[in-house]
């Protein structure tokens, strides 16, 4: 395994599944979606069967901290040493390029390690690698429990690069018709298709040097047009900004007994170019179970005369006018909490996205005891759905420009938390790659 430590990555030693494993069946979506929907996971459930699968080795979150937790958690640990004694789990050495083609649309990614010492995802942290948003302490733990004591590691983890040039990713698209192809199958439930190639020795050196050109303090420093002396900020967090967190929680408890050169110091990610004309931020909506008060007026309360509310025929019309904005106030779309369609408009807000306004009167409705529950989901027609069952409260966030991602991490920090999306549920990264942390 090559170490470049002055950029933070890691080659990896991959896992995959042997021959004769059916991919289809191996290969299940990230843990953190459909966390609302339990016909989901129920249909994932009977297309696997018996079958060996990725789905046996992680612990979707719609079962976190539920009665069970700790018997599955054992459970997980246990199939996958039992999967590494059986073989059901292969190594190679070296990064896979991939190639992931869903709702028309091909995203193009890099799997690779990243290296949890240049790392931090703590406010104001100005590290080689950074969050983008908000990381929740609170959630860590529960995830923690899993990872600590297991002998894998799978990830569903997206990390972005600002590349507009095209130099990292975009050149192994171009030669993959020379590289071996290691997996290329359909992904169950309308995810679309997934394509892996093993990147040769002379294209990873490629890599490298792109890389460390993209981490060039005075290219960085020119390209967003700050001084010189600022750290440069090579890898953004996209999606799985917990489970990263997760890792190098996990490794800080570790460190002082197994010391600095151990495979947990790593973690496994998948790296995708922020300008991939496939790759699309989509908002993440919010919706509110079991109410028990009124947030339309917990919003007015905080906004006094800066807040209005405005009723709408049809969810159509409420996305419609989300979507196209206002010059002087943040829109949200509103459905059910009491009422039908509608939109609210703030004025004078307290962050320069809607949904850094909206959080924090969520956060402390919920913990005023305001609704029984919150969830992040991905779509307007699951949002409008679920807002629209008696007792809760859908809420459609509009989206942020993918463009705008770095310089606003650099300048402002992180973001929000949930702010956005890669893709919508059905388009996030599915367990396909494994590795070895212990």
């Amino acid at each position: 395994m090559k170490i470049y430590e002055d950029i933070g990555v890691q080659t990896p030693e991959v896992l995959l599944p042997k021959a004769g494993i059916n991919p289809q069946q191996w290969a299940v979506i990230a843990v953190d979606q459909f966390t609302s929907q339990p016909e989901y996971w129920e249909q994932v459930e009977q297309i696997i069967g018996d079958a060996p699968s990725s789905l046996r080795i992680i612990l979707p979150e719609i079962y976190l901290e539920k009665p069970g937790e700790a018997e599955r958690i054992q459970t997980i640990q246990q199939t996958m040493r039992q999967y590494l004694e059986a073989g059901i789990l292969q190594p190679r050495q070296g990064l896979i390029y991939v190639e992931r083609t869903v709702a028309g649309k091909t995203r193009k990614g890099l799997v690779m390690c990243l290296d949890l010492e240049r790392y931090d995802y703590t406010k104001g942290s100005t590290s080689l690698i950074r969050a983008t948003e908000g990381t929740i302490i609170d959630r860590l733990p529960p995830r923690m429990k899993i990872r600590a004591g297991a002998p894998l590691e799978l990830p569903h983890i997206l990390v972005l690069i600002d590349d507009p040039a095209r130099t990292v990713i975009e050149p192994l698209a171009v030669a993959k018709t020379s590289l071996e192809k290691l997996y290329d199958f359909d992904l169950m439930l309308d995810s679309g298709h997934l394509t892996g190639y093993a990147v040769s020795a002379e294209l990873e050196a490629d890599v490298v040097a792109a890389l460390r050109g993209l981490a060039d303090p005075q290219t960085f420093a020119a390209k967003y047009g700050i001084s010189s002396g600022q750290p440069v900020l090579l890898f953004a967090m996209g999606d799985g900004n917990h489970s990263l967190a997760t890792a190098k929680a996990v490794w800080e408890q570790m460190k002082p007994v197994v010391g600095l050169n151990h495979p947990a110091r790593y973690a496994l990610i998948e790296l995708e170019n922020v300008h991939d004309e496939g790759l699309e931020f989509e908002p993440i909506h919010r919706v509110l179970f079991g109410l028990k008060s009124d947030f339309y007026a917990a919003l007015h309360e905080k906004y006094g005369e800066n807040y209005s509310y405005s009723p709408v025929a049809s969810a159509e019309e409420m996305v419609k006018q989300v979507n196209a904005g206002h010059p002087a106030r943040q829109l949200l779309g509103f459905i059910g909490g009491g009422k039908g369609f509608g939109v609210v408009a703030i004025a004078n807000p307290t962050s320069n996205l809607a949904v850094g306004t909206l959080q924090p009167t969520l956060d402390v409705f919920l913990k005023q005891g305001g609704a029984e529950k919150i969830d992040y989901v991905h779509g307007e027609d699951v949002t409008v759905r679920l807002g629209s069952q008696t007792g809760n409260l859908g809420i459609y966030v509009p989206g942020m420009e993918k463009g705008d991602l770095f310089k606003t991490v650099i300048l402002d920090g992180a973001l929000p938390r949930k702010t956005f999306s890669m893709g919508e549920a059905r388009e996030k990264r599915f367990y396909m790659e494994a590795r070895k942390i212990a």
